[in-house]
């Protein structure tokens, strides 16, 4: 027990306050417990030296009678000399309930989910099944980098790890940042040797001619003044092959079309759409006839597409 120069304040070292019931110490010591216990923590001294003292402010906090001492004489509580029977407290600190354990191992081998088999000579020798045969396994995370037509398609892929190789099936329809989960491929645990799952994020590399825009596939397609002016049909890449679509009168640059059912392998089966976004790209090298008729559409058009400019001001 702490004497006067080494006293050591059980409220804080549970994380409780001074009024807080029975079932919240039980709690909180049975949660801080299973963090610092050695099995958790092997080697580690800081750890043990933070278990003993949970244990310690438990004992006390714990039990009715050690508890209204602690609180009326402090860091004197278990002095010899102080044996006055405190004053009744408006708090009711009742019991914490440990009856069903017969002591305090069978409590902290419950708490950490171990069992001791019973010997022929009424005793318990090693713990069966125990805490480091059931602790899980840990899932380990890896990149794996793909290219447009890997993630579109699927493939198998081969990875490294650490000292073994894994043959992976990428599903069709992957996208940046996909999860695919490889169950029993992630390392041992160090306690049970049970293997955890392996957990692979994908990066698909730029494509320079698609893109994604949320879970749309996108391109950008480039017409001329007069196919925007007119409409066209003309001819776009989609990841099946090269498609006819129809440019109606009068889009605008930026303007997107859907080409349904032409888009990015779904998950589930089946495709999603492909946005072509309209780019109008005007001629730099004009021949002489292009020349006049520009020249002419200038000198004749009526249309002035900054009209409603000249209404702004501050």
């Amino acid at each position: 027990m702490s004497t006067a120069t080494d006293f050591k304040d059980y409220y804080p070292i549970l994380g409780v306050s001074k009024t807080a019931t029975p079932e919240e110490i039980k709690r909180a010591y049975r949660k801080l417990a299973r963090k610092y216990h050695p099995d958790l923590n092997p080697g580690d001294k800081d750890a043990e030296t933070k278990f003993k003292e949970l244990n310690e402010a438990n004992e006390v906090l714990s039990d009715p009678e050690k508890r209204q001492k602690y609180d009326r004489f402090g860091q004197h509580w278990n002095h010899p000399g102080y044996t006055e029977a405190p004053p009744p407290s408006s708090t009711n600190v009742g019991t914490a309930d440990f009856d069903q354990y017969g002591d305090f191992d069978s409590f902290i081998n419950d708490l950490l989910g171990r069992s001791r088999r019973k010997t022929s000579t009424g005793g318990f020798d090693d713990f069966s099944g125990g805490f480091r045969s059931q602790a899980p396994a840990p899932d380990t995370e890896a990149a794996i980098a793909l290219t447009f037509s890997e993630a579109f398609h699927g493939v198998q892929k081969r990875l490294q790890l650490d000292d073994e190789t894994i043959n992976v099936r990428i599903p069709a329809g992957a996208k940046p940042g996909s999860r695919i989960r490889l169950k029993g491929k992630g390392r041992p645990s160090p306690f049970s040797q049970q293997r955890g799952d392996l957990y692979l994020t994908t990066e698909v590399l730029t494509h320079p001619f698609y893109r994604f825009e949320g879970d749309n596939l996108v391109c950008d397609i480039p017409i001329r003044p007069d196919e925007a002016v007119l409409g066209a049909e003309i001819n776009v890449p989609t990841p099946d092959g090269s498609v006819t679509m129809k440019v109606p009168k009068g889009v605008r640059s930026g303007q997107s079309l859907r080409l349904r059912g032409k888009g990015w392998t779904l998950p589930k089966g089946g495709r999603g759409d492909l946005f072509a976004k309209l780019q109008i790209v005007t001629p730099q090298d004009l021949s002489a006839i292009e020349q006049e008729y520009y020249e002419k559409i200038q000198a004749n058009t009526s249309f002035n597409p900054r009209t409603q400019l000249e209404e702004i001001k501050l």
